[in-house]
């Protein structure tokens, strides 16, 4: 496996504040695990104990949630062995189908007991070693520890300049900023998980619901791990559906470019039809001119159709938003936690 390295004091000290909040003590810690599992039968087995293992160092009572996000492999078998015979305290949620990583994760959250929650994936990449890193900055008053990713050079070059492209998307003129590079591998205070839980939207898009919830947060750079089995899911059509989930969800600046391109094709048609007739009335007519009409009026057909398009994306939102379906549905629900409902106060 790939080992993280050390990434540079400028690297950490551009998210995390330099001095953390006044805080009065934590509470014992009680902590909740939520990992969202598709297609992992063959990293649960070891996955799951691994985890465990690391996180009884911080705390002897905790819960692991799985969350079988409508695998199409043998995870729920391998998750009803486990919940059956490891004599882990787990809890296994498996949806009805497979409604994607953000709203297994809201699953997760939505099921959590502990006065903590760490969101984690179950293919190894996140590091088992940062957790007493994340402990301990909770600990000293942060409601939110999430990972930054220092080193992308294993990934593509297209998914690098997509990612970086995103990023800059998101938050040109949006007053609420994303950090770049940050993932779903977070520590949360119970607080932070209660707010998340009371935000109604259907369309997930968790990123950028942590960065909304607020709180005082921390960041934690690490390298990502090479998957110990399998292949990841995500492909560029995922990340291209996530990416305008995004996009959609956070930002209008999608509508407000257009608008400014609009004005800018306006602009440069009501010149050109000056023109024209300037030209008109000073040589007279000339067929000669169709063919420059004809591919006006083909430009600016395509430009009104991407606008009518770009569009639609928000109002089909407005759309799914309005119809109130659940962001998920449970199949089965194992439930072996240690954990009671009353934990968390």
């Amino acid at each position: 496996m790939t080992q993280p390295t050390s990434p540079s004091p400028e690297f950490y000290a551009e998210y995390t504040p330099a001095a953390p909040p006044a805080a009065l003590p934590r509470p014992p810690l009680r902590l909740s695990c939520v990992v969202p599992a598709f297609n992992e039968a063959v990293n649960l087995p070891r996955f799951i104990p691994a985890l465990a293992e690391a996180v009884a160092q911080l705390t002897p009572h905790f819960e692991i949630v799985i969350v079988n996000d409508g695998s199409t492999d043998a995870t729920h078998t391998v998750a009803m062995e486990l919940v059956a015979h490891s004599g882990l305290p787990l809890r296994y949620l498996a949806l009805s189908r497979n409604f994607g990583k953000e709203a297994a994760l809201s699953a997760g959250i939505d099921h959590t007991r502990g006065n903590a929650v760490v969101l984690i994936d179950g293919d190894f990449q996140h590091p088992l070693d940062l957790l007493p890193e994340m402990h301990d900055l909770w600990q000293r008053g942060y409601d939110m520890v999430y990972g930054v990713i220092a080193d992308r050079g294993a990934e593509s070059g297209a998914k690098r300049v997509g990612t970086h492209l995103f990023y800059r998307i998101m938050n040109a003129g949006n007053s609420v900023k994303m950090p770049p590079n940050a993932g779903d591998y977070r520590w949360l205070d119970r607080k932070v998980a209660n707010a998340l839980k009371a935000l109604p939207e259907r369309h997930r898009f968790m990123k950028g619901l942590y960065a909304w919830v607020g709180f005082k947060t921390a960041a934690l750079p690490f390298v990502p791990l090479d998957r110990a089995a399998g292949a990841s899911s995500f492909n560029l059509r995922r990340l291209g559906s996530l990416a305008l989930l995004g996009l959609t969800s956070f930002t209008t600046l999608p509508l407000r470019v257009w608008s400014v391109i609009g004005a800018l094709v306006a602009l440069a048609a009501l010149l050109y039809g000056g023109w024209i007739t300037l030209e008109t009335l000073l040589f007279g007519a000339d067929l000669a001119g169709w063919p420059t009409l004809a591919a006006s009026i083909m430009l600016f057909s395509g430009v009104q159709l991407m606008s009518i398009g770009i569009l639609g994306e928000y109002i089909g939102r407005i759309y799914d938003e309005v119809k109130q379906r659940p962001s998920y549905l449970l199949a089965r629900d194992e439930d072996h936690s240690s954990l009671r409902s009353n934990d968390n106060v």
